[in-house]
């Protein structure tokens, strides 16, 4: 079992940023791919960034490439995702999510998911 629980969200300028963490349980945190997903209202749950077991590959929506860095510290069992320029469109809850998925953008392959964290971003 892995619990993770996420940090950082808040309301910031649009041209602002945000820096969110996942902080997870457990011993086994290194063998799982971590990803980030949002969820605005209205709308399904969309996958964000994601980033390999070693955390020397990232993966990123086309919305977020060039504004979001996403990393994790193995020793520290934490994941994180830096957000830059914000946008209002950027506005949702963000989760991080802990598994072995085989479609890194389908929320199906991940196993373990945090409560999430609100971005608000104002215009």
């Amino acid at each position: 079992q892995v619990q993770l629980v996420e940090s950082g969200g808040g309301l910031v300028q649009a041209g602002g940023s945000l820096r969110l963490s996942c902080e997870a349980s457990g011993r086994t945190f290194s063998s799982y791919i971590m990803g980030w997903f949002r969820q605005a209202p209205g709308k399904e749950r969309e996958f964000v960034a994601a980033i390999s077991r070693s955390g020397t590959t990232p993966y990123y929506v086309d919305s977020g490439k060039g504004r979001f860095t996403i990393s994790r510290d193995n020793a520290k069992n934490t994941a994180y995702l830096q957000m830059n320029s914000l946008k209002p469109e950027d506005t949702a809850v963000y989760y991080c999510a802990a598994g072995s998925p085989s479609v890194l953008s389908a929320t199906r392959g991940y196993n373990y998911w945090g409560q999430g964290t609100q971005v608000t971003v104002s215009s």
